[in-house]
This record gives C-alpha cells, sequence and structure tokens, in this order.
C-alpha cells in the first residue's frame, strides 16, 4: 500500500501513477484509486507519456481496470496494457474506479494519469450549469434516532423542483458504534445510480470511507466501525419523490455491562432501549415480552395531532351512541301506552269467548220460568171448562151421545199430556 500513495488530489481533479514511475513497476502489485466528483459532474482521465504496460491477449496479466462507477463491480469501460496509451476516457457519473495489478514477471514503466472534472451534461440547459446546491446538513446524536429525508422538506432547505444534496452527521454516544436500519425506502429511477442514491460513510463523508451506496429498490442494514456515521441523499429534480428513513442506534461490543442489554448479535444497547415500542437490536430481542411496554410506547408515539383527531371521533360516536340508547329505551314505551288505550276488553272476549255460550244458559232458565207459567195456566183453565162443559150438556137437546162424545173427547181432552219440545236447540259452536 505503501507504494500506492503518490496521488495527488485538488478541487479540480489530480493525477497519480504507477508505483515508481517513471521506472520499472514491481511486480506483485495491486492498486485502487476511487475517483469521485461533485454532484452534477463527471471525470475526465488522460494518460501521459512514457507509458508502458505488459502487452498480453485480453490483457490478462498486467493490466490497467477502469470501470464506471465506485465499485468493483460496477460496469467495466475497458482494460488497458501495451505500449500505447489509452484515449481520453470519460464516466456517465460521479465516480470512476481504477485498478493497477501487475503479476511476477515482466515488468514495465508503467502510467501517470491525469483527472479532471467536468460539468454534467444531464444537468446543464441553456448553454449554462444549474444553481449551486443550497447548504443541507443536519446533526443527530444520542443512544438512537431517526434519520429522514422528510426534514429537508420541513425546514425548507431546497425549493420544490430543485435537486437535493443533502448530508446527516450522526455520533453515538462515547466508546459506542452505530448500527442502521432502514425504516422506510423507496427510490425513483431506480438502478441510475448517478441521478438518485443514498450513501453511508464510516468515520466521515470521503470516498474512502464509503461503507454503502443504495440506488435500487433494496436497502440493507448497515453496522459501522466508528462512532461517527454519515448519511449522503443525492436526488435530482426528476426524482424528488424519492424518500427514506433510517434507524441509528449506539451499541458496543460484549461483553455487556450493567447499564446496557444483550441483542444475541455481537451487540450491546443501553438498557432505556428495550421495550421502547422500537427494534434496536439486529433481531427484536429487545421487543419480546414486554406487550405492556410496547403498549405505552405506542401511546408515547401519538401526536397531538393524532390526539385530536381521536378524542373528536370518539365523541362523536359516543354522542351517537347515547341517543341510539335513548331511541331504544323510549320507542318501545310509546307503542305499549298506545296499545293498551286502545285495547277493547268487550271486543276482545267476543272474539275469544263468543256470546252465544251466556245467552244460551239464559234462554234455558226462560223456557223453565216459562213452562212453570203454562202449567199453572193450563191447570186454571181445566177447572174453568169443566164446570162449564157440565151446564151446557143440562141445556142441550143433542146432550145424547154428541155430549157423551163431546164429554169424552174435552175428558180426554184433560188427559191430553201436551208434549214439551225444546226448539231452543243449543247452538252450534263457533269455528
Amino acid at each position: 500500500p505503501t507504494q500506492c500513495d503518490n496521488w495527488v488530489r485538488t478541487s479540480n481533479g489530480g493525477h497519480f501513477a504507477s508505483p515508481n514511475y517513471p521506472n520499472m513497476y514491481p511486480p506483485n502489485q495491486e492498486c485502487i484509486y476511487i475517483l469521485e466528483a461533485s454532484p452534477r459532474q463527471r471525470i475526465e482521465l488522460t494518460f501521459d507519456e512514457p507509458y508502458y504496460i505488459e502487452p498480453s491477449f485480453e490483457c490478462r496479466f498486467d493490466h490497467l481496470e477502469v470501470r464506471d462507477g465506485p465499485f468493483g463491480f460496477s460496469p467495466l469501460i475497458n482494460r488497458y496494457c501495451g505500449l500505447k496509451s489509452p484515449a481520453l476516457i470519460r464516466s456517465t457519473g460521479r465516480f470512476m474506479w481504477i485498478k493497477f495489478t501487475s503479476d511476477e514477471e515482466l515488468e514495465g514503466k508503467g502510467f501517470q494519469a491525469k483527472y479532471s472534472f467536468i460539468p454534467d451534461p444531464d444537468f446543464t440547459y441553456l448553454g449554462g450549469i444549474l444553481n449551486p446546491i443550497p447548504d443541507c446538513q443536519f446533526e443527530l446524536s444520542g443512544a438512537d434516532g431517526i434519520v429522514r429525508s422528510s426534514q429537508v422538506e420541513q425546514e425548507g432547505k431546497t425549493k420544490p423542483g430543485q435537486a437535493v444534496d443533502c448530508i446527516w452527521t450522526i455520533k453515538a454516544t462515547p466508546n459506542a458504534k452505530i448500527y442502521m436500519r432502514f425504516l422506510d425506502y423507496q427510490m425513483e429511477h431506480s438502478n441510475e445510480c448517478k441521478r438518485n442514491f443514498v450513501a453511508v460513510y464510516d468515520g466521515s463523508s470521503s470516498i474512502e470511507n464509503l461503507k454503502a451506496k443504495f440506488c435500487s429498490t433494496v436497502a440493507n442494514d448497515v453496522m459501522l466501525q466508528t462512532g461517527t456515521g454519515v448519511v449522503r441523499m443525492w436526488a435530482d429534480e426528476g426524482s424528488r419523490l424519492s424518500r427514506f428513513r433510517m434507524l441509528f442506534t449506539s451499541f458496543v461490543d460484549p461483553p455487556c455491562s450493567g447499564n446496557t442489554y444483550f441483542c444475541h448479535s455481537n451487540m450491546c444497547i443501553n438498557n432505556s432501549l428495550v421495550c421502547n415500542g422500537i427494534q434496536n437490536c439486529a433481531y427484536p430481542w429487545d421487543e419480546n415480552h414486554c406487550r405492556e411496554k410496547k403498549r405505552s410506547g405506542l401511546f408515547e408515539q401519538i401526536t397531538k395531532t393524532h390526539g385530536t383527531i381521536i378524542g373528536i371521533t370518539s365523541g362523536v360516536v359516543l354522542v351517537l351512541l347515547i341517543i341510539s340508547i335513548l331511541v331504544q329505551v323510549k320507542q318501545p314505551r310509546k307503542k305499549v301506552m298506545a296499545c293498551k288505550t286502545a285495547f277493547n276488553k268487550t271486543g276482545f272476549q267476543e272474539v275469544f269467548d263468543p256470546p252465544h255460550y251466556e245467552l244460551f244458559s239464559l234462554r234455558d232458565k226462560e223456557i223453565s220460568a216459562d213452562l212453570a207459567d203454562l202449567s199453572e195456566e193450563l191447570e186454571n183453565y181445566q177447572k174453568m171448562r169443566r164446570p162449564s162443559t157440565a151446564s151446557r150438556c143440562i141445556h142441550d137437546h143433542h146432550c145424547g151421545s154428541q155430549a157423551s162424545n163431546t164429554k169424552q173427547s174435552r175428558t180426554n181432552l184433560s188427559s191430553v199430556e201436551l208434549p214439551f219440545r225444546n226448539d231452543f236447540a243449543q247452538p252450534q259452536p263457533m269455528k
């Protein structure tokens, strides 16, 4: 590594060379250079003379490898070797990854390269460069906290339609490291890293300390080895809908002391973070078996606005419930009172207890009384008819046979029993 330190950086670019340049480079060397331009800029790379790298088929031995991006897996621009220096090389973004490799045989003079930063043509219009990016920096510290992109708009760091280039600097508690976990992540124009990305640095914002860069649809957890973390978000004018929320947690390595909690993942967090409703460990050990505390933490997170909305809604529901109860209680009473007032006992008795039963009993009593009167009248009539018959037979000239016949018939009349016919038959029951 000491032989690869011939790298000079300036604000507008810089230059670097192979070890011992312009003398022969040593065998078994590997030097990596990661160039980073400012946002809205690109990189141009040129090579000076003399230039010599061991020639080989497809540059399989000694070679210079250049990639369009900040990683060793970024798109390959080309591999260079031989006697002729490469032509001008330009990046499509603000990063360029370069690696020089030499084997154990056939060394050469090597190379010297110069690079400069030029405006990115994607951000130019009307022949000029866009306005400078406004200052957008935030600082956070403590046992835990949340880094959120919505803070940029809330504090008015950028105007609508402008690009976003903001930095969050995070300070852990003394002698602690930082663990980061994404709670929300959405990138517009995913996989176009030059237009839209979230980068995490470990220790400082220099390119050498780049820990991870996210520009696709997925963002992973990040475990830093220092107590300082830097989060940088870049989104151009067409990617303003990009957003993220990241939870950071300060932790120390085991063994855990008395005021820390062991996370079962080589982490010891502060006891105040246990059962606070937020997963601070890499695995949710700190939120298991504490439902009651989780509920209290949830209510503590409710804002005043949410509390007001919940209170108003609960009041409306309570009023509607009381009105419903009153209607249900009062409405049946009105119906019962109306039914009692309109109830006709006589009509009800006529339907279920027909009056002919009552009439029949009355008629039987009247018939008995009439029969008794009729008997009495018949006896009186017979008594009156007997003397009248005898007197008529004495004075009547035809009193002989006719009288006897008449007397017999009249006498028989007295002995004739009048048949009783009950015409008042019992009526048929009502169906």
